[in-house]
């Protein structure tokens, strides 16, 4: 199993601590170096105390003592490394003194410290050899005299067995252990960091899908809603002249049919897009592009494409017709087009047709028969519309159309998504006037 930092960490907090030790084989392990050191210190006590006339007792203890140094060898490396020079002298403590400079190695003590010491020991080592031949070879000059470039080599190469292979040893060990703390460091800030983007990435998503979820509600309440208020103006007019004039009543149950078919068609075509995203694919990449997952950015804006397909893509040369279904519907709408029409965008007439459409929703909700005005105006890099309705007329059957209260805010966000100016409000003569200009 991946056991992380935090949970090293978590695992430290609640696992068992023996002063310096952090786990339970480490006391065992300087428990039992220290009982090994201690009786090689105590033998070679005894030597010393022997050869120098030193009571026995006391090389006994001074043994003991030595040897169980290494008991803090973790804690206080610089401290058993001195003993062990120390004693040198003595000729005591050789285990003593290859451990202690393989934890001096493999501790974080400073690097000038650590070789200052080892040459000391290094140093100390080689002396003690020195003499130690020197004071064989006169014991026993008659039978064998070494000369002493002989001694200094012997003791050169015991002195640098006793240095070199541990500090060596405890450099690499050490360089490991950093290695590998560093290691664990850097996973568990690339952890930290993956989970932060996770968290950033799901946040983004959610807020992308509330995106959607609002681009493809409007979309549909741009596509649907404006033939559905159409549906039920006809229906109230058909309902109040069906007894006394026939023929009206007819052609009114035509149109109310012919806006039915319409908005399931658009609404058709919009639910196909979203249900295969085969629409998505084109608006996103383009005719002939590779498949591929299906970005969530795109849902809205080919739902649009497709349901704005139904009818060979709503612009504003439509508009003239969209005006033509409110008269036929009863209301008084006047349309009139300012400047030389101009080549917009796909995106920018787009935008203009359901301005004008939504505004013209909004009049057979909340203003019925008032008297309508649409202007067009196409001015140097710009296009600007403006639907303005006077008072509704008191003798005017209301039909009782909902209202999500969506609409303005619709066109609102789809103008300045294009980087245009949305205005609506009342007027003074007590109607209400929508206004938005749109870059070319």
């Amino acid at each position: 199993m991946t056991v992380t930092g935090e949970s090293r960490g978590d695992a430290d907090l609640t696992s068992p601590r023996f002063w310096w030790w952090e786990r339970r084989r480490g006391v065992v392990l300087d428990a039992g170096l220290a009982v090994v050191s201690a009786g090689e210190c105590v033998v070679e006590g005894l030597s010393f105390a022997n050869e120098t006339g030193v009571p026995t007792v006391l090389g006994v203890l001074l043994g003991l003592v030595v040897g169980s140094s290494l008991l803090v060898r973790r804690r206080w490396p610089i401290a058993v490394v001195l003993v062990s020079i120390a004693v040198s002298p003595a000729e005591m403590g050789f285990l003593l003194s290859i451990i202690g400079l393989y934890t001096l190695a493999a501790s974080e003590v400073p690097r000038r410290i650590t070789a200052l010491l080892a040459s000391m020991s290094f140093v100390g080592t080689l002396v003690a050899s020195w003499v130690r031949l020197r004071t064989l070879a006169g014991d026993d000059a008659a039978e064998f005299d070494p000369g002493v470039g002989y001694t200094a080599v012997i003791s050169f190469v015991l002195a640098l067995g006793m240095a070199a292979p541990p500090m060596l040893l405890g450099l690499y060990i050490g360089a490991r252990r950093r290695l590998m703390e560093s290691l664990r460091e850097r996973a568990d800030s690339l952890e930290r960091e993956l989970s932060l983007l996770a968290d950033r990435a799901e946040e983004r998503a959610e807020w992308a899908r509330t995106e959607e979820r609002t681009r493809i509600a409007r979309e549909m309440h741009d596509v649907v809603a404006h033939r559905v208020s159409l549906m039920v103006v006809h229906a109230a007019a058909l309902q109040a002249v069906a007894l006394k004039d026939p023929q009206k009543a007819v052609k009114n149950a035509a149109l109310v049919g012919d806006m039915g078919r319409q908005a399931l068609t658009e609404l058709r075509e919009m639910l196909g897009v979203l249900r295969s995203g085969e629409g998505v694919r084109g608006a996103a990449a383009g005719p002939g592009a590779a498949e591929g997952p299906v970005p969530l950015a795109a849902v809205g804006a080919a739902a649009a494409a497709a349901a704005a397909a139904a009818e060979g893509g709503p612009c504003l040369a439509d508009v003239e017709a969209l005006v033509e279904q409110s008269r036929a519907a009863g209301m008084v709408v006047e349309l009139s087009v300012d400047g030389e029409p101009a080549e917009c965008g796909a995106l920018v007439e787009q935008t203009a047709y359901r301005v004008v459409q939504e505004a013209l929703t909004n009049v057979h909700k909340h203003a019925a028969g008032a008297k309508v005005r649409v202007r067009l105006a196409y001015r140097e890099g710009e296009v600007a519309m403006q639907v303005e309705n006077g008072v509704s007329d008191a003798g005017a059957v209301e039909v009782g159309l909902p209202s999500g209260g969506n609409g303005l805010v619709g066109m609102r966000e789809r103008v300045n998504a294009l980087g245009g100016v949305f205005v609506a409000g009342g007027t003074e003569a007590g109607g209400f006037r929508v206004s938005a200009v749109l870059p070319l």
